[in-house]
């Protein structure tokens, strides 16, 4: 079966993980902060939390800019549920606003609708790797107290209107699941552009403990001492993690490359197939294609995702609305709500993109689905 995503590991990353081993720090050492600060400098130079994963990421993310109950958290239906559900287990109300029908991308517009006097965060995903218009976004958070944040666990690598991806919202989240655009196994990172809500990200994936004397309450304690003023939790991303990222990192513009020529060939192919539709990319950004989001027209995504893995090659579909998950449905979301991001789903179908693959690969899966369209 070919997979419609992989990890691309080489001899490096293997040495790099391996001289890790062979030191002194597992984890909480130099390789941790060495990777942070690289993220940093991808992201524009704004401070950088490692952590164990995406999702650990969101939940960060939102603890940092103090999220809790009586809060709103705008975001789309158009991601995987960690993007919702982290703000939910916070105890905010996740407040959904359709996507642009050509993107998948939130709308500005429907954020607007949405926003009131109790709007914490507008949570925006860069989906498939291209990034949400934050240019228009950050007005609309901004007229209500909010922060803007970008789910940019599909577009790390990428960049819009010249800005780096980390650059663009108040806080920046990223993914580095295998399958993603660079890989630390599991991992994420969270990147603030404010520096008290980087240490509050800080702080809460550390424990909640607290190492600067300066700040102190208990101030009779010998040099050993360190507190605890908030709650946090232990997401904290191990130095052979960080290592295999490090690595990783030396590769991105070549992983950027690859997955920008595989684009563009599946665009060429599929621009002007009946039953098809190729993604729509906006204006003044510079994806780091992370889906290849085709679309299946006149209600035959299931029937092509099936013959298309019976064929061989692993499709997949990103994603069902979040509100359709029973745990929201429970809540009372209904169907209906974003109907551009519902007909975007029953649409939808990523195609294998990621850097290993071959021209051999992508000519068989553009044939397969040719003909099975045709």
């Amino acid at each position: 079966m070919l997979p419609y995503g992989r990890q691309s590991i080489s001899e490096d990353d293997i040495a790099a993980v391996t001289a890790v081993l062979r030191g002194d720090w597992l984890t909480t050492g130099p390789a941790v902060t060495a990777f942070e600060q690289a993220v940093s400098e991808l992201a524009g130079g704004h401070r950088a939390v490692s952590c164990t994963s995406g999702t650990a990421a969101l939940h960060i993310a939102y603890a940092a800019l103090g999220v809790g109950p009586g809060d709103e958290v705008i975001t789309t239906p158009m991601t995987f549920v960690a993007t919702a559900s982290c703000a939910a287990m916070l105890g905010a109300r996740v407040v959904f606003a359709d996507v642009d029908y050509d993107t998948g991308l939130i709308n500005p517009a429907a954020v607007d609708a949405a926003l009131t006097e109790r709007t914490r965060v507008v949570a925006a995903v860069d989906y498939a790797g291209q990034s949400a218009d934050y240019d228009a976004l950050q007005p609309l958070a901004d007229r209500v107290g909010a922060r803007t944040l970008a789910d940019a666990a599909h577009s790390v690598g990428g960049s819009a209107g010249g800005r780096p991806v980390g650059d663009l919202a108040d806080v920046t989240t990223m993914s580095f699941f295998p399958t993603k655009n660079l890989t630390t196994g599991e991992g994420g990172a969270v990147v603030c552009k404010d520096p008290v809500v980087g240490q509050r990200a800080h702080e809460f994936h550390f424990i909640g403990l607290v190492r600067d004397p300066s700040r102190f309450e208990l101030t009779d304690e010998g040099p050993w001492h360190q507190e605890v003023h908030e709650y946090g939790v232990n997401y904290r991303l191990t130095d052979l993690g960080a290592a295999l990222g490090l690595s990783q990192l030396a590769r991105l513009a070549e992983f950027k490359r690859r997955r920008t020529e595989i684009t563009a060939r599946y665009n060429k192919a599929f621009a002007d197939v009946d039953g098809l539709r190729t993604p729509v990319q906006r204006d003044g950004v510079d994806p780091m294609w992370h889906l290849y989001p085709i679309r299946v027209l006149g209600g035959r995504r299931r029937e092509v995702f099936e013959r298309m893995r019976a064929a061989g090659i692993g499709v997949q579909v990103n994603y069902i609305p979040v509100y359709w998950h029973p745990v929201f449905a429970r809540q009372g979301y209904k169907r209906g709500l974003c109907p551009n991001a519902e007909q975007y789903y029953a649409e939808e179908l990523s195609l294998p993109l990621f850097p290993a693959l071959t021209d051999g690969d992508v000519d068989r899966v553009i044939e397969t689905l040719v003909e099975l369209v045709s």
